[in-house]
């Protein structure tokens, strides 16, 4: 085992662009307008913003929701010829754009492109009365889309073209923070060119890695690369399938999803009991708790925890420590009927890693779920 922490690890990283974080993470969807009260009631995001027919935007509506630092931008074509339309039709609900909050969007997209990145969105500065907003934007995986957003000389509540939206209906947030990390999925034997791409273009590290070996069960297994910046603020992993029994979680999200996408977002909390218990309360649900034996073998596993065993094991929290502390972990159902994008709630006390030592009863509780709608 590598005693590097992962400071050092990330530090070996190129930070050409450099990135500050995640500024938003958008979803293509059927109904923008319903997938925005799900997103509010379930989840307790918060109205920011709006673009639509009103707003001047004749083609497509998108709704701006917001908890802590986290940004979801929710948007549905109005004509069926559309290209969100055609996104939603082969893909359905799922994010297609990755926002990273740059420095500069223009160097960010020549620095990338000469690299070898595909372009999306040339260099283009946008403006209104709150300020000016530098936007570029690149392929990565699948249809899946790098925006980069340059925002330090814009005051307005999103960007332009939007307009602040009020609402009369707002549920308390839940406790969610900041988007730890976004996971993808690609097809088989794609996993080292992806990773080597955000090598190459974006100056990515890759910090971890775990093979069939360590990612298996009786029936399935994957492979996995992380992939983080020189700051640690933008971290992707990226998992394949591997060859197994039955088809893998990984396999089941190709087939829907119907290509490589995101397969879920990770989003930070400093309170994972209370957290949970408001999701569940609003109806969020999760995957099934892992065996009996899994809680009674917690403390040999991962030594005193802050928490009460009793308390994680009745949400079904999963728990697992690296060399600089431990971590929290939950994972929701997927929030669509399509078995694709789902959300894990994390929550570190020190650790920097990703839960392997969760990893089996993680996929144990999705082939129970994918035995139910009969895909395993």
């Amino acid at each position: 085992m590598s005693t590097q922490t992962f400071a050092e690890k990330i530090a070996k990283a190129q930070d050409f662009l450099p990135i500050h974080g995640t500024d938003y993470v958008e979803l293509y969807v059927g109904n923008a307008k319903q997938a925005a009260h799900y997103y509010k009631t379930a989840f307790g995001f918060q109205s920011v913003a709006y673009a639509g027919p009103e707003t001047g935007v004749k083609e497509y509506a998108s709704y701006v929701l917001q908890q802590g630092k986290i940004r979801l931008v929710l948007t549905t074509a109005l004509k069926s010829d559309h290209k969100i339309a055609e996104h939603v039709r082969k893909h359905g609900d799922g994010v297609k754009v990755l926002a990273l909050w740059v420095e500069d969007a223009y160097s960010a997209f020549e620095e990338t492109t000469k690299r070898g990145a595909k372009p999306y969105m040339e260099p283009v500065t946008i403006q209104d009365e709150f300020g000016t907003v530098k936007m570029s934007g690149i392929y990565t995986y699948g249809e899946t889309v790098h925006m980069f957003v340059e925002r330090k000389a814009y005051t307005g509540p999103f960007m332009p073209g939007y307009r602040a939206w009020t609402s009369d209906y707002n549920p308390e947030e839940a406790g969610l923070l900041y988007i730890d990390h976004c996971v993808g999925n690609v097809g088989w034997n794609r996993m080292n060119e992806t990773v080597q791409w955000y090598e190459d273009v974006m100056g990515f590290v890759n910090i971890l890695s775990f093979d069939d070996k360590q990612i298996n069960t009786e029936y399935s297994a994957l492979m996995s690369k992380v992939m983080s910046n020189g700051n640690g603020f933008s971290k992707f992993p990226i998992n394949e399938p591997a060859e197994g029994k039955k088809k893998s979680q990984i396999e089941e999200y190709l087939e829907f999803y119907e290509g490589e996408g995101v397969q879920h977002i990770a989003v930070a909390t400093a309170n994972i009991l209370e957290t949970v218990k408001t999701l569940k309360s609003r109806g969020v649900e999760f995957l099934g708790a892992p065996p009996e034996a899994y809680y009674e073998m917690m403390h040999n596993r991962v030594g005193e925890i802050d928490e009460e065993v009793a308390q994680l094991k009745a949400l079904g929290i999963l728990v697992d420590r690296d060399e600089e502390g431990y971590l929290l972990q939950i994972f929701t159902k997927p929030v669509e009927d399509r078995p694709t994008l789902f959300f894990e709630i994390i929550q570190r006390k020190g650790a920097q890693s990703f839960g392997a030592g969760n990893f089996k009863a993680l996929f144990e509780s999705l082939e129970r779920e994918q035995e139910l709608r009969g895909n395993l």
